[in-house]
């Protein structure tokens, strides 16, 4: 978990005006935030930079958001929301969702008990209907006919054989790696926050879910040896102007990004993403993804990264975790017990 802050600024390169989420005292705040609003602000504002003079993005980030990452289909090829709209959009997705007394949801996942839940915090609402941007309908392109017959395989192999041991649970249940940590990084439901530190060679990002750090060399154009692949990738990164710019190659071939739809992510996929420093708490983040194995065509997404206050904690899910354990036993005992059935007859 982490504690938040109010942000109170738009996002330039995401929308000509944005909304910004505050909860105070459990009511929900919008207020637009228009460029007019921050004239005097933004006027005196500029980019803190490191001792080499590069952008300092260094701190803590969220990447919260209400926007989904697939625009619905019924709104074609509109981009933005109007501020009436997206007003409304972010109320309908930020009610508190009630669980029953006593029923297992209620235990597990009552997140307002402990400051999880998004309407608690921060969230930065961009006037776009969609992350994706390209293409324009703002939806994923279609998969490649290899990447239908390998989800197919997958999904029958894992009917047939997905408890019979440990290693053929998914890589998200096992606490391995989660799909929103693969590149592109990607919101996710709570705890959807980032440490980023930097110095003049490298750049880390910390992912609070699940406590992986992406250590992004800088300048360093070296590839990993021939075959040595990563969960992550091999990241390497550069500086454009005041954008840092990431490309990570080298990835294992057996996950998949959340943003993806459970399309793998190949180990011939190329990610480019662009850190872009555009207020003083807010980040523009850009993405591509080109995967010639798995998409008919490259696609393309963008949201904004707040400041929030830190540090963060650990996110301590491990791969002996209880849950593991238990659903591996009582698949046992089903068995079991349907053997034994099978033997009375």
């Amino acid at each position: 978990m982490i504690s938040y802050k109010s942000v109170s600024r738009s996002f330039s390169g995401l929308a000509s005006d944005a909304l910004m989420l505050m909860a105070v005292g459990g009511a929900l705040l919008l207020a637009p935030v228009g460029s007019n609003a921050q004239e005097t602000k933004d006027d005196v504002w500029s980019v803190p930079r490191t001792s080499a003079g590069h952008p300092v993005l260094q701190g803590h980030w969220t990447n919260s958001t209400v926007i989904p990452m697939q625009r619905p289909e019924e709104l074609g090829d509109k981009a933005f929301y109007t501020e009436e709209e997206i007003e409304e959009f972010a109320r309908q997705r930020l009610v508190v969702t009630e669980t029953t007394p006593g029923t297992a949801a209620d235990v597990h996942y009552k997140l307002d008990d402990f400051g999880l839940d998004r309407t608690q915090n921060t969230v930065a609402v961009n006037m776009r209907t969609s992350i994706l941007i390209d293409p324009p309908n703002g939806r994923l392109p279609e998969p490649t006919a290899a990447a239908r017959e390998l989800m197919a395989a997958t999904r029958a192999y894992r009917a047939e054989h997905g408890y019979d041991s440990a290693q053929n649970r998914p890589l998200a249940e096992r606490c391995v790696i989660w799909p929103h940590e693969v590149p592109p990084m990607t919101p996710v439901g709570y705890n959807s926050n980032f440490q980023i530190m930097q110095t003049d060679d490298h750049v880390v990002v910390l992912i609070e879910m699940l406590h992986d750090a992406r250590i992004i060399p800088l300048n360093d154009n070296s590839a990993l040896p021939q075959g040595v692949t990563q969960w992550l990738g091999d990241s390497r990164g550069r500086w454009e102007g005041d954008t840092l710019v990431v490309e990570t190659t080298s990835f294992t071939g057996e996950t998949a990004n959340r943003a993806a739809g459970g399309v793998p992510t190949s180990k011939d996929s190329r990610v480019t993403e662009r850190f872009t420093r555009t207020g003083e708490d807010s980040i523009l983040y850009e993405f591509t993804v080109d995967d010639p194995s798995m998409w008919t065509q490259p696609w393309s997404g963008e949201y904004a990264m707040a400041m929030i206050d830190g540090p963060m904690f650990e996110y301590a899910c491990h791969e002996g975790n209880y849950g593991l354990a238990n659903i591996l036993s009582g698949q046992r005992f089903e068995e079991q017990r349907a053997a034994q059935e099978s033997a009375s007859r």
